[in-house]
């Protein structure tokens, strides 16, 4: 154990400032060095599981990565401290593209390439690549605080998932569910591999449409064609015309004449051209558009590639060969004017395919490639959330934009001209060419019986080992895996709703598939981190925020807390640096209530701690009020409004602890009343322990930090119980007389400030209440008033009249009156009341007109009827008061 750790009783020795770099490194190193975050020590306990989203091994991460995590840690902390057997389970994902990417970048800048390593070669660079950003990565990690278990950590090309990998591969293949074609894929031609839809970005780009008369071989006319690609034109292999277009019946069977390349191409008839757009004549590329494609299928059109797979257009195009695709494109319209083919360019706005990773603009290429059908794994899923069996969306409406992607799903590419990533387990003869598909080189020997076999170069879609990330990490395939049978399915997935196609979808259909269960009951989808003014964060435009300068300039906690609670389920979050003040703000205020606590504190025992007995109303409003607070923030974090939670801790620590419960409690220790002192000793003690439980999963460094001086039941706050709801604790009649307690402090304050007169000056209160039983709680804490509002003298009584020449206010159950006489202008005080007498009159009209609705008083429930009529009768009251008090000023 660690030594620093402190024994079970209050302790004043904390600094006046708190130090959270001290703070952070000295408690991650207990926590791990005592196996706090480690999964499986209550076999007893109901297990709880969060697998991370595996970051990639790409680099640093980022205020993105800060959110999610940030979020997971507060989710598995509270479970944790509520008694569950919780494993959060980290990783990280080598992805595929954009490793390889950085690699072959860094040996750019030596003058080498990963041809002149060789695969070997270069898979070791990489590899030494993961090591040195996996160790960053989990640098990260600590420094935000991250309540990982470490010993369970996963990598997406570890053996245990690279089985799993191969496993899921081959049992597809044999279902017929993973086959080899050659379709239309998306190429980037910057990494010269090929890319699944949704890992092209789309963009709007100003470009151009050109239109082309392609001549019909008799001489009798031409054909008009419009093409956003004129460079593509040489791969064209017939124009298509809808069967029912009278203007172009006659054409149909005949031939054109290609410009340029002077190559006989048809004229063909097909339903899939719009006759009613543009000319009602369409170029047919089928080697390079997937709609031209399926034309050219249907048709058995030649498939000419006219350009290599690095973008430049190869033999097939003519005298351009050699040329980058957009130099192509410059030299051909160029040509095709001179010749009179070209007849008109407009500016044309349209969406252009851009690669997620390299930032290359995407072609549509013929090539042969590996393919998952996704359909019948769809069904399977659509079935599961038709039946309410599926995954719990949170925001549901998440489930509709799930819902709508795998209804209209395409087969997936999942083929990578890569070296990096989990190679394709099929081999193939080199003297035959027969193809097998096996678990290993060993299995593909004897299920082909042949020994000259050589391994398909490509590798899977990173995507592919990712969907297999909640079972795969568990032990799976091996389903008598211990943490397997105890963790699996997960509990809850925690990602932000940009992956929900990439990731999300994928994982629940493999999970189906292989485990016949979902993989997670819930999946919480949080919005994008932004800049300040809405934009989303990207390192072309320099608004990028990096975890650990905000974590270096102001500590973990007041980064965790500002990202946590910033936004509502499913909203984006602008990250401003005035809110993350304001949380080390908040941090600080924490830490100066605990430092005065513990001051008058020093010695208490846990076991001396006594919240029953003789307490004052405060003590008891305090307990109401933490009592209330707890409950909430359990009921919103089982919803994962962390926004609302931290809005809910904020208010309860900083108004009710802080502003008011601390200050009440100085009158006990400043007197004389030992039996009182000892009694707020307790309260506040028992108070100070149950707060920072609710927010360590917020803030775990200071909560710890303060924790530990506090009189406590344990090694650390991390396996503290999480308090619960106490129908013991509720005081509503304590909470009646601190309301009114506190509305009396606050229109006296108010009315201090409004004419100028210090709270150090002592002033002369009359307290009209509206009843006898307000006059017994005014009674009964008097001592309060008298403090609080600086009196020289104090009276209450229902008899009271209105003095000549008082600052007045009306509070919820009494009258005040401050005679000030030479401090008040008659005038301005009319003038006070009858701006209130305006704000009254909008409040009655308001509720009134609520309780007039018909929609409403039938809709409503029956406590939101009364509330609203106890409002109109309070503030009918108010009025009435404000206004007899205009009346005798005016008298």
């Amino acid at each position: 154990m660690m030594t620093e750790k402190l024994n079970s009783q209050a302790s004043a020795e904390m600094p006046t400032t708190y130090d959270p770099k001290a703070a952070e490194q000295k408690w991650y190193k207990y926590w791990l060095e005592n196996d706090y975050f480690k999964a499986g020590q209550k076999q007893e306990a109901t297990p709880f599981t969060i697998v991370i989203p595996p970051p990639n091994v790409t680099g640093m991460l980022h205020i993105g990565h800060a959110l999610d995590f940030t979020l997971q840690d507060i989710i598995i902390r509270t479970k944790r401290m509520q008694g569950f057997d919780a494993l959060w389970l980290p990783g990280s994902d080598h992805a595929g593209i954009a490793t390889q990417t950085k690699v072959e970048q860094k040996l750019r800048e030596q003058g080498l390439s990963r041809y002149d390593l060789g695969r070997e070669k270069f898979l070791e660079q990489v590899w030494e690549w993961k090591e040195q950003y996996n160790k960053t990565i989990q640098e990260q990690w600590a420094k935000m605080g991250l309540s990982l278990d470490y010993s369970r950590e996963r990598f997406t090309l570890d053996e245990g998932l690279s089985k799993a990998v191969r496993e899921v591969f081959v049992k597809l293949y044999e279902k017929g569910l993973i086959y080899r074609g050659k379709k239309i894929i998306n190429w980037d031609p910057a990494a010269r591999t090929a890319l699944s839809d949704i890992e092209v970005e789309y963009k709007e780009v100003n470009g151009h449409l050109y239109h082309l008369q392609y001549p019909l071989t008799d001489g009798s006319g031409h054909l008009t064609v419009a093409t956003t690609r004129p460079e593509t034109m040489l791969g064209d292999t017939a124009v298509a015309v809808h069967p029912e277009d009278e203007r172009y019946k006659h054409l149909i069977g005949k031939t054109l004449l290609l410009p340029i390349v002077n190559r006989e191409i048809p004229i063909i008839a097909d339903e899939y051209v719009e006759k009613d757009f543009g000319s009602g004549a369409v170029k047919i590329t089928p080697a390079h558009d997937p709609n031209d494609f399926e034309v050219g299928l249907r048709h058995d059109l030649p498939q000419i590639i006219v350009m290599d797979e690095s973008g430049t257009m190869n033999h097939e195009a003519a005298k351009y060969n050699g040329l980058d695709r957009s130099e192509c494109r410059k030299q051909i319209v160029a040509d095709l004017k001179d010749m009179g083919v070209l007849i008109k360019i407009e500016d044309h706005l349209h969406q252009v395919g851009h690669s997620e990773r390299s930032g290359a603009v995407v072609e549509p290429y013929l090539s042969t490639q590996w393919f998952v059908k996704m359909k019948p794994l769809a069904d399977t899923a659509i079935k599961a959330q038709k039946d309410n069996t599926g995954v719990n969306f949170i925001p549901d409406r998440f489930e509709k934009t799930y819902l709508h992607w795998i209804e209209n799903v395409h087969d997936w590419c999942i083929s990578r001209q890569l070296w990096w990533g989990h190679r394709i387990p099929a081999w193939y003869s080199e003297a035959t060419g027969e193809m097998v598909v096996a678990h290993s080189e060993e299995e593909a020997r004897e299920k082909l019986g042949r020994d000259d076999l050589i391994q398909d170069n490509d590798v899977l879609d990173t995507w592919f080992s990712s969907a297999l990330w909640p079972f795969s990490t568990l032990g799976w395939p091996d389903v008598d895996n211990e943490d397997f049978k105890r963790y699996f399915p997960t509990d809850v997935l925690v990602t932000g709703y940009d992956i929900i196609y990439f990731w999300v979808a994928r994982m629940i259909f493999t999970s189906l598939e292989f485990t016949e269960q979902i993989p997670f009951k819930d999946v919480f989808m949080h919005g994008l981190v932004r800049d300040s003014e809405g934009k989303k964060m990207s390192k072309s435009l320099g608004n990028g925020v990096d975890p650990l300068d905000v974590i270096e300039q102001y500590g973990a906690d007041a980064m965790r807390y500002m990202i946590s609670t910033g936004s509502t389920p499913g909203q984006d979050l602008r990250f401003r640096w005035e809110r993350v003040e304001q949380a080390r703000n908040f941090a600080n205020k924490i830490w100066n209530a605990s430092r005065f606590a513990l001051m008058n504190l020093e010695g208490l025992t846990y076991e001396q701690i006594d919240i029953t007995g003789d307490l004052s109303t405060a003590d008891r409003w305090i307990l109401h009020r933490f009592n209330e607070t707890a409950r909430e923030v359990t009921r919103l974090l089982d919803a994962y409004d962390f926004g609302e939670t931290g809005r809910v801790l904020y208010n309860f620590i900083w108004d009710d602890l802080c502003d008011w419960y601390i200050e009440f409690a100085k009158l006990s220790f400043y007197g004389e009343d030992a039996a009182a002192k000892a009694k707020t000793g307790s309260v506040l003690a028992y108070i100070l322990d149950r707060t920072l439980r609710l927010i360590h999963p917020f803030m775990p460094f200071i909560s710890e930090e303060i924790w530990q001086h506090l009189p406590h039941d344990g090694d650390t706050i991390t396996l503290a119980e999480w308090p619960k709801y106490d129908a013991t604790l509720e005081a509503p009649d304590a909470v009646q007389e601190m309301n009114l307690l506190m509305d009396i402090i606050r229109a006296v304050r108010n009315i201090r400030a409004e004419v100028n007169v210090p709270m150090s000056k002592k002033i002369e209160l009359l307290v009209k209440p509206s009843s006898e039983e307000m006059l017994n709680i005014l009674a009964r804490n008097e001592h309060y008033i008298a403090r609080f509002c600086n009196t020289s003298h104090y009276e209450a009584s229902l008899q009271i009249s209105a003095p000549d020449k008082a600052m007045s206010a009306i509070v919820t159950g009494a009258e005040l009156f401050l005679p000030l006489a030479g401090l008040i202008d008659i005038a301005q005080e009319i003038a006070r009341l009858e701006k209130e007498l305006e704000h009254y009159n909008k409040e009655v009209e308001r509720v009134e007109k609520k309780l007039a609705n018909e929609g409403f008083v039938a809709k409503a429930p029956a406590k939101v009827i009364e509330e609203e009529t106890n409002k109109k009768a309070d503030y009918t009251e108010k009025r009435n008061k404000v206004i007899a008090r205009i009346a005798e000023l005016k008298g």
